[in-house]
């Protein structure tokens, strides 16, 4: 009997024969209806268990979880009082037998969506690259390893962000009514503003990827500059689940710095693209004589028509 280690070396090698075989039989990558719907399943359950592991994370390490996450709420300044225990200020309440389930449930959910977000990340970028060129495939692992951390400072922003929102809001509170902020609605709160904070801030990394596809150039970037400062702000503010201004601010203000930096690497890329590989007619007006030498190309085509056989009808 075979050793396992030896087995799954064999395995892995026949394994690559078998996709070697496969890429060369298809070289293009092109695939039916169906086995688009199968890749794509097998991407999403591969995004699925990474995501249950991390969840499983999230349920042993609930408590220290719990704590972070409330934290930004128990420390909010409102109405001269901080603090989780102050009654009618900034209480976290349960209403009924099942939210303390769900509870741990959203937590595990906000653990294992950060802990997964290299592998469903991976998934994605796998599902589209069959579809890419060779040499854009290349770009996968650029792709993985600026979308994590972008998706992760997201998230950091989105939790520094928590309390000032936390701030504002429940400030708004008129007197004599007393704010009892039920726990389901808290976590559906942080769950948004996360996810929509790591989405956000995976815009430049978008602007880049086309450009790098030839879709978008830095001229047509420039042109359209302020639409896109708009439009980035415009979708921070969607994005943004809280109404506070300060905080639509930051998310916008964040955003656009990084559109910035998008556009400072788009820009050397068309320059060093444009240095390698000269445009003959960069420069050239629409009502320019082109330098070609027509009379020369009219003395070949004389000459071969003259070595021609004659053809004359008689």
């Amino acid at each position: 009997m075979a050793k396992l280690p030896g087995a799954i070396q064999g395995a892995r090698i026949v394994g690559e024969q078998y996709a070697k075989a496969q890429r060369q039989k298809n070289p293009e990558g092109r695939m039916p209806l169906f086995d688009h719907l199968r890749e794509l399943r097998n991407r999403v359950v591969k995004s699925a268990l990474a995501l249950v592991a991390g969840m499983i994370v999230g349920f042993v390490f609930f408590s220290p979880v719990w704590h972070f996450i409330e934290k930004p709420l128990c420390e909010a300044y409102i109405r001269g009082h901080t603090g989780c225990n102050t009654l009618g200020t900034n209480q976290l309440v349960l209403n009924g037998p099942l939210d303390a389930f769900y509870l741990r449930v959203k937590v595990a959910l906000i653990v294992g969506i950060i802990l997964s977000s290299p592998v469903w990340l991976y998934q994605v970028w796998s599902f589209i690259a069959p579809g890419l060129y060779a040499r854009e495939k290349r770009w996968g692992h650029m792709f993985i390893g600026i979308a994590v951390p972008l998706f992760l400072a997201g998230n950091a922003l989105a939790y520094l962000s928590l309390g000032r929102s936390m701030h504002y809001l429940l400030g708004l509170t008129p007197g004599g009514v007393s704010n009892l902020i039920q726990v389901d609605l808290y976590m559906s709160f942080v769950m948004t503003m996360m996810l929509m904070f790591g989405l956000a801030f995976e815009l430049p990394l978008l602007i880049v990827m086309l450009n790098l596809a030839g879709i978008l150039t830095h001229e047509r970037f420039r042109k359209w500059r302020r639409v896109m400062i708009f439009a980035t702000f415009l979708i921070a503010g969607i994005a943004n689940p809280s109404p506070d201004p300060i905080t639509m601010l930051i998310l916008g203000g964040a955003c656009a710095a990084l559109v910035e930096l998008a556009e400072l690497i788009v820009w050397r890329h068309d320059r060093r693209k444009a240095r390698l590989n000269p445009d003959p007619y960069a420069g050239l007006a629409d009502d320019e004589l082109s330098s070609i030498d027509l009379n020369g190309l009219d003395d070949g085509l004389d000459d071969g028509l003259d070595d021609r056989p004659d053809s004359r009808l008689n």
